[in-house]
């Protein structure tokens, strides 16, 4: 049977096309070697557990394995310190079994806890039979906990935590696992507990609404709690995971030579591995959801009637607009983080909508949960969104969420949109003369307050419904800013580059004009379109053409 590309799940090296992760893994067993104590925190749907699960092969030769999922555990499992002794014993019990290599003697110990006979049910003297078997062992035990802050609002399982960082520490004394890896999104070392008065309501989620409804959560971890009353989760003891699990265009470029030598479909593989890189930044669901449309979708429709026609730009482009429209696990996640936590939709809407320069600081919390999720990564201290494809999302959701299709500028867009499609792409310079007469009319007796802030967003507004169902579009985020804005169209196997810009007189448009060669030249396009928005009242609004070399720049003024 061929292999696919799987987005669900885990990936299987037998039945999937994978990257490559030996050099990941290599990195991961120096930690282990070391008897590192560490937590994998990464977001959802990135390759987490598929590590996990080859790192325990890659481990074997050297190490026992004990791989568990917390997921796994019912949520009565948690309800006492007793109910959760005994199915944490019970599943680390059918794993050292599994090995066949543990004496039954230390085994019928933790057969005790399983089976909740044990004298004491507590997790102290589960941990001394664990640490019989780790003495009886031909080789060191690594315990590895993937989905571990599945259950981060039971209180039992900081008490968990508290006796594994305490055993660990004297390991050299009380024999226990040689390593710990612990794996999730959140990160687990941030938990804070409560201390609260016999019979009050204790919890140690990170997130805690301040009027207690789960949709008016705050980013501000208990803010019903004086400070004085919290302590951090025992977490002291963790070694830095720096391990980049993103992949690189030649990671991907790997994946896609396996996949050519099945098909020999004669795609430029670095292109395209360079092209699937551009648009996800390496994010694994996005990289491997991405191939599948294309091998599975996009290849025998008519635009694409073969894999050789698929598996181009064009193509690629192709299955980012389908991602960008549909429903899936990892965007209905983040779009559910942006609606529940205001300080979080606050900081992506400034990034995006308002152009904010926003410098990284490891004291801002907001920041650090937006990276958690993975909206945002951080580059040259900056924080800027992770990928093209978020981005995208993101937009779309700010723009048709807030005034969204009741808004006058969209609805224009929308009447008049057919008017500006042609069977070869977009008449652009027809999209900029009537947004510029349509901005005009709508928006002309606004203060100026108002035209600086909103127009690019209107223009956005007017623009979407135009591409949708086409084309998308990205904004480049390197000159994203309050004075300059690039937005790169894909439509129809064509791409357009438009540069927003306030306008700042003579001088400063012709430097706009330079750029805009530069960034055309990168495309390799003859053609490129500026809109400025000028609030002299001298102005003269309008669109004309100019020739600067081999180049034809549209420019319009609002």
């Amino acid at each position: 049977m061929s292999k696919i590309f799987n987005t669900a799940a885990n990936c299987i090296p037998q039945k999937h096309y994978m990257v490559d992760l030996t050099g990941r893994l290599e990195q991961i067993k120096v930690m282990v070697d070391r008897g590192d104590y560490f937590t994998i925190n990464r977001a959802r749907q990135y390759g987490k557990t598929t590590t996990l699960m080859a790192l325990a092969e890659y481990l074997k030769k050297d190490y026992l394995v004990v791989s568990l999922d917390f997921q796994e555990l019912d949520e009565s499992d948690w309800q006492s310190v007793a109910d959760f002794v005994s199915a944490f014993a019970e599943e680390v019990l059918a794993a050292l079994q599994a090995t066949g290599q543990i004496p039954d003697e230390p085994l019928s110990r933790i057969r005790e806890f399983a089976v909740g006979t044990a004298r004491k049910m507590n997790l102290k003297s589960l941990f001394l039979a664990i640490g019989e078997c780790c003495v009886r062992s031909p080789k060191p035990i690594v315990l590895m906990i993937d989905e571990a802050d599945a259950a981060a609002e039971y209180e039992v399982f900081l008490d968990f935590l508290a006796q594994l960082r305490a055993r660990y520490i004297k390991r050299e004394q009380n024999p226990t696992f040689h390593s710990v890896i612990l794996a999730g999104v959140h990160d687990i070392k941030s938990l804070k507990r409560k201390f609260v008065e016999p019979g009050e309501h204790s919890t140690n989620s990170p997130w805690i609404a301040r009027d207690g409804n789960e949709e008016n959560a705050s980013l501000l971890a208990f803010d019903d709690c004086p400070r004085d009353q919290m302590e951090l989760a025992p977490f002291d003891i963790t070694s830095d995971y720096l391990i980049d699990m993103s992949f690189s265009a030649d990671d991907i470029a790997g994946m896609l030579r396996e996949y050519e030598k099945d098909y020999e479909t004669g795609m430029d593989v670095q292109t395209i591995a360079q092209t699937i890189y551009d648009y996800t930044s390496g994010y694994p669901f996005l990289v491997s959801r991405i191939c599948k449309i294309l091998d599975e979708r996009i290849q025998g429709t008519e635009s694409f009637p073969d894999r050789t026609a698929a598996w181009t730009k064009d193509g690629v482009i192709q299955a980012v607009g389908i991602i960008l429209a549909e429903k899936n696990t990892l965007f209905d996640s983040l779009i559910d983080k942006v609606n529940r936590y205001p300080d979080l939709r606050e900081c992506l809407y400034a990034i995006l909508m308002k152009g904010s320069d926003m410098s990284y600081s490891p004291d801002i919390e907001t920041i650090d949960v937006a990276q958690m999720y993975g909206f945002v990564k951080i580059v040259n201290s900056k924080v800027v969104i992770a990928n093209r494809i978020f981005e995208t999302r993101l937009y779309n959701f700010f723009l048709l969420s807030e005034e969204g299709k009741n808004t006058d500028i969209y609805q224009l867009g929308l009447r008049e949109k057919y008017q500006f499609i042609r069977e070869d792409g977009l008449n652009m310079k027809l999209i900029l003369e009537r947004f510029v007469a349509g901005f005009d009319d709508l928006y002309g007796d606004q203060p100026q307050k108002f035209k600086e802030d909103d127009g690019r967003r209107y223009f956005l507004l007017f623009l979407r419904p135009i591409i949708n169902g086409e084309g998308n579009y990205y904004i480049e985020s390197r000159t994203r800013n309050m004075e300059r804005t690039d937005i790169i169209i894909d439509f129809k196997a064509k791409q357009y580059v438009i540069e927003l810009k306030l306008w700042h007189g003579n001088a400063y448009n012709e430097r706009g004009e330079q750029q805009l060669i530069d960034y055309l030249e990168y495309y390799h396009l003859k053609k490129g379109y500026m809109l400025s928005f000028n609030f002299n009242k001298k102005k003269q609004p309008g669109v004309n053409e100019i020739h600067l070399g081999d180049k034809l720049l549209v420019e319009a003024v609002v």
